[in-house]
């Protein structure tokens, strides 16, 4: 079942059920995806009896499937992302048993075609392409054996990052604040099974294929990841509840052919310079620049759709 948010009056919108093929869709008897989270097991059943579709769809009419959440949490899974930034940056790695997980702005998800004011373009601003899960709410202290079950969707995110400040926020001992603008939603919020065999041990078997300006920049594959979905959510809730309609990130897709299959973002194509030739090469974005984020499945169905944002003046 794929699900979206047609732009209406309200900041939430109104919750639809959309065809299998992506073209047309339905209004949900339900007015909001927050308000189907949290009562998910008896809103399940009425959006999966919708079966006809009248309405044509504009992605351009769509919000982030959840323009604005209760919780935003991204954690950094791939472990070759990791071990490429700490040898491009001489860090030494610090190598926990959890997975690594930060707490950003989840007031605001961009919408899938919308532009993305940046203050300063000086700030190094740079697309994080990841993917994500959406909870019902958790109990703390919910193990991992059974913090899957509450993985209620699946959707694609691009995670804003404005590295010139992070750094210096990280080597404070605090977490990112400046450094971490609103994400971006690709238009679809999916449910587990639409994935089918790519849904492969609570994590997300699609390669994440990614164009800068139009060029293709990367193509990583999901599945690839030191934690899966389900180990995350229990992290999460290791010590407090999560409400329904919590946000979990990968963060950044990456694998340790990024030589071949390109990166997911831009710092760690630079890495990969420093690494090699002792110097990054490649820029930051600037105003007027656009990503494109779009995942495949081996079928060749993207299931989420396209995210492709163009980066603004504030």
């Amino acid at each position: 079942m794929r699900l979206a948010t047609l732009n209406t009056v309200t900041p939430d919108g109104q919750l639809i059920v959309v065809s299998p093929d992506g073209t047309h869709y339905a209004k949900a008897p339900i007015a909001t995806l927050q308000g189907a989270l949290e009562d998910w097991d008896a809103a399940e059943p009425q959006l999966r009896a919708i079966t006809e579709f009248p309405e044509a769809l504009n992605l351009a009419d769509l919000l982030a499937p959840l323009p604005r959440a209760w919780q935003w949490l991204d954690g950094s899974v791939y472990p070759s992302h990791g071990a490429l930034m700490d040898k491009a940056l001489g860090i030494e790695p610090f190598k926990p048993d959890w997975p690594p997980m930060y707490q950003g702005v989840s007031d605001t998800f961009y919408a899938p075609l919308a532009d993305v004011p940046m203050v300063d373009e000086e700030l190094f601003i740079d697309f994080e392409g990841e993917f994500g899960i959406i909870t019902d709410a958790v109990r703390a202290g919910t193990p991992a054996a059974e913090a899957g079950k509450h993985i209620r969707l699946l959707v694609q995110i691009n995670d804003w990052s404005l590295r010139k400040l992070a750094g210096p926020e990280m080597k404070s001992g605090f977490g990112w604040i400046q450094a971490k603008p609103p994400c971006g939603m690709a238009p679809f919020a999916i449910t587990p099974d639409e994935l089918g065999e790519a849904w492969d041990e609570h994590q997300i078997a699609a390669n994440l294929r990614v164009e800068w300006n139009g060029k293709p920049f990367g193509n990583a594959f999901g599945k690839a990841m030191s934690h899966g979905f389900d180990q995350l959510v229990a992290h999460a809730a290791r010590t407090r509840n999560l409400v329904a309609g919590t946000v979990i990130g990968s963060g950044t897709v990456s694998n340790e052919t990024y030589r071949e299959v390109g990166s997911s973002c831009i710092a760690e194509r630079r890495g990969i310079e420093v690494v090699d030739t002792g110097s990054p090469i490649t820029q930051f974005m600037k105003y007027g620049d656009t990503v494109r984020m779009e995942a495949h499945l081996p079928d060749g169905r993207a299931p989420f759709g396209a995210l492709e944002q163009k980066v603004v003046k504030a």
